[in-house]
């Protein structure tokens, strides 16, 4: 894994592209350039990778030198560079304290702890490292590298073990995948597998057409809102009805939709991945893709408003995160469900967008008395537009030419 620089000085990046005079790199390697400490720390890093013997066992010995506390206000602040912080993680000779500062900073890349992890001769440091379970579960081969290192404490040693039986050898089922998520900050991903109803019937097998364990960890990462941001208000009798058992015939008759629809829009968009995400996410049930359209991120959302049944497709416009150029782009489909075309004309916030109530007034399935409405509010340009585009209803056409007269006095 090669680690980047981060600093925006000049003379660092001269020093790591190998455009600085060799005096200057000389210069550098022995610490006296009148560099910020934090960009001195990153180009000393980077001439110790010099092809020059010289000037990278200059600074190594320079790195090898620092003053504790100097060193320490850098690498214990989340913008040290990583490529410093792998340099002291990875060379031996620091005190306890220096790499108790790098295992504690959540810049240090993986690969630096991982390497601590599997040559560290320091019990306590090993313990410190097991003690983070929330790391171990992102990174499980530091859990492997600790238990593999000689000098690990019996602490270390259990919590290791501990955590890999909890997360990584248990059969995982919802409860456990929640778990993890938890654990890794995805609380709103944890709220939708607890209450999702493939939960109850989650498989170990891939190949299965049921919702597996891969499965759900792939629409967790989807999820984005809350429970504490969804509003079910608009749920009525009306649209609950339209929730019911679907069989795989029409389940794959709703796959088969989306896939047409895409390919109708705009075929580029209709990725290998696009269609095995479609296909994913189609084998959950109406409810639980119903509370993905409210929870989902703007993927989710532009597969679900394609979903032929109503109360998916409105689920998408009342998921708290969709934004207007999203509303507006649903606005101009000519396959969307009409009830969803009609709860964006009477969205107070949307109807206040022009682009989005000139599109709507575009489209011949938006409902004729929204329409007739927004009419008024249009441009004369867009108005004489409208009266001649043969897309739209007649009714449409007749009405834009009456405004259009009545402004020119006639």
């Amino acid at each position: 894994m090669t680690l980047e620089i981060t600093s925006k000085n000049t003379v660092v990046r001269a020093i790591a592209e190998g455009k600085a005079p060799r005096p200057a790199q000389l210069a550098a390697a022995k610490g006296i350039l009148p560099l910020p400490q934090v960009d001195l720390l990153e180009a000393l890093v980077v001439l110790t990778k010099s092809d020059d013997e010289e000037i990278s066992s200059t600074a190594k010995g320079t790195l090898a030198g620092q003053d504790e506390d100097t060193l320490l206000s850098v690498i214990s602040t989340e913008s040290a560079p990583p490529i410093v912080l792998d340099h002291y993680a990875l060379t031996p000779g620091a005190s306890h304290t220096v790499y108790e500062a790098i295992v504690s900073n959540p810049a240090t890349p993986n690969v630096s702890l991982i390497g601590i992890a599997r040559t560290s001769r320091n019990p306590d440091l090993l313990e410190l490292l097991a003690l983070n379970q929330q790391l171990l579960i992102k990174s499980p081969e530091i859990i492997d590298a600790i238990l593999d290192n000689p000098n690990k404490s019996a602490e270390a040693e259990r919590r290791a073990k501990e955590t890999k039986r909890e997360f990584f050898e248990k059969e995982r089922g919802a409860e456990q995948i929640a778990r993890e998520l938890r654990a890794q900050g995805k609380d709103a991903a944890a709220e939708f597998i607890e209450t999702a109803e493939f939960a109850e019937n989650l498989t170990d097998d891939p190949e299965s057409s049921e919702m597996n364990i891969d499965d759900a960890m792939f629409i967790a990462d989807f999820i984005e809102v809350p429970d504490a941001e969804v509003d079910d208000s608009w749920l009525s009798l009306e649209y609950i009805e339209e929730i019911y058992e679907e069989s795989e015939a029409q389940r794959q008759a709703v796959v088969d939709k989306i896939i047409g629809d895409f390919r109708t829009e705009d075929e580029d968009e209709l990725t290998t991945e696009k269609i095995s995400m479609i296909n994913r996410i189609m084998k959950m049930n109406m409810r639980d893709r119903m509370k993905l359209a409210m929870k989902g991120n703007r993927e989710a959302r532009n597969i679900l408003i394609r979903d032929p049944n109503k109360i998916i497709s409105t689920a998408v416009i009342q998921n708290p995160k969709i934004t207007e150029q999203e509303v507006e782009k649903i606005a101009n489909m000519r396959t969307v469900n009409a009830d969803v075309l009609r709860m964006i004309a009477i969205n107070r916030k949307w109807a206040r967008n022009y682009k989005i109530v000139h599109t709507l007034c575009l489209n011949p399935r938006s409902p004729l008395a929204n329409v007739m409405s927004f009419l008024p509010r249009l441009q004369m340009m867009d108005l004489k537009s409208i009266s001649s585009n043969k897309n739209v209803p007649e009714a449409v056409r007749k009405h834009a030419l009456r405004l259009i007269a009545a402004r020119a006095g006639r």
